[in-house]
């Protein structure tokens, strides 16, 4: 077994590599119905990005693509105020059709009505990103504590998962943590080409990985990792995702740690939330408390991204899963994909504190 090692001096202390969404919300109406909405920034590698810097106060930067025009000003905008550094590529925009940076439209349901999610991913600038776009030798030998990126990106196009290899390869190389969170969504495998590829893509990202974050789903479907029937289990079960870690870390042997959220809902309202992770053999699990959800997009990232300030400022892995499932279950509570959380209110909350008024 084996622990993870941070740097003692980087000029990062977390970089993400991702695509950047903006997201229509229109609150608890449907996308059908509605008049108005909210615009939220967003991607599943930069929220782990700008959860960490505005919530936890690390230094942390983001590499994506970037497109001139006024949707980029408003993402650009987000990016600054949420104090995350940006390594951009740049694309033009032609005025008509593109390169864009991508629309995701979310309702967020209620009750025993779900959200419903979809996309315009069409000529995304994100997924045009290659091997080659970004001078890792330049910003890795700046020093980066802890490298990370996700599914979502490397289903993109094929070039986005060998960008993913590209900079996997290149943390390892200058002594840098790297992360992987499994992020399967079925939507997107499907575009580009089955699940056999999707698997094929994200085992070859995994043997680059000290990392990885993702549920049975993930691990079954985004691994190929053998598993009992998730649909039929109790979600808040850990016995059935330790079951499959064994088998996790012997196609992976390079994996020091796996973590997971547990959630079952009862309504879009109304979910029971715990977290487990694996780290150097042991086992460790979080209590498991009732959310009063407002918006649950999100809340995976809010947890990977406590557990890593957890990891990074040498908590214990009790700890560290407790910020994680604590940060997580506060990001249920705001609307929006990324935090509004303060570190005392996650510290509080991951020490077993309550929602009474704070005077």
């Amino acid at each position: 077994m084996a622990k993870l090692s941070v740097k003692s001096d980087a000029a990062l202390d977390f970089l993400s590599l991702g695509a950047l969404v903006h997201r229509l919300d229109p609150g608890t109406i449907p996308f059908r119905k509605a008049r108005s909405f909210d615009v939220h920034v967003s991607g599943g590698e930069y929220n782990v990005a700008a959860n960490l810097s505005d919530c936890f106060g690390l230094r942390t930067g983001v590499t994506t693509a970037m497109v001139n025009y006024p949707v980029g000003e408003i993402v650009q905008r987000v990016v600054r105020e949420m104090g995350v550094k940006p390594f951009y590529k740049w694309f033009e925009h032609d005025g008509v059709r593109g390169p864009n940076i991508a629309t995701v439209y979310s309702d967020r349901g209620h009750g025993v009505r779900a959200p419903v999610v979809f996309y315009n991913r069409a000529n995304e600038a994100g997924a045009m990103l290659k091997p080659g776009d970004f001078d890792w030798a330049s910003i890795f030998g700046a020093g980066v504590k802890w490298f990370h990126s996700g599914g979502i990106f490397a289903a993109l196009s094929p070039t986005t998962s060998e960008l993913i290899v590209e900079g996997m390869q290149a943390a390892r190389a200058a002594g840098t943590i790297t992360s992987f969170d499994l992020n399967y969504r079925a939507k997107l495998w499907k575009t580009i080409g089955s699940e056999e590829r999707g698997q094929e893509m994200c085992r070859t990202i995994a043997s680059h990985c000290d990392v990885l974050i993702g549920n049975e789903e993930d691990l079954q479907k985004g691994l190929g990792v053998a598993g009992q029937d998730v649909e039929k289990k109790s979600k808040l079960d850990p016995e059935q995702f330790f079951g499959m870690i064994d088998r996790v870390v012997e196609k992976f042997p390079n994996v020091k740690l796996v973590a997971t959220t547990l959630r079952e809902v009862h309504s879009t309202n109304r979910h029971d939330w715990a977290a487990v992770i694996w780290y150097d053999g042991q086992r460790y699990v979080s209590p498991t408390m009732q959310l009063d959800v407002v918006c649950r997009i999100g809340g995976g990232d809010g947890f990977a991204s406590g557990l890593i300030y957890g990891m990074l400022a040498g908590k214990d892995p009790e700890q560290a899963l407790r910020l994680g499932w604590a940060h997580g279950a506060l990001l249920t509570t705001f609307t929006g994909d990324v935090t509004m959380a303060k570190l005392p209110e996650v510290e509080a909350l991951a020490s077993g504190g309550s929602a009474r008024v704070q005077r």
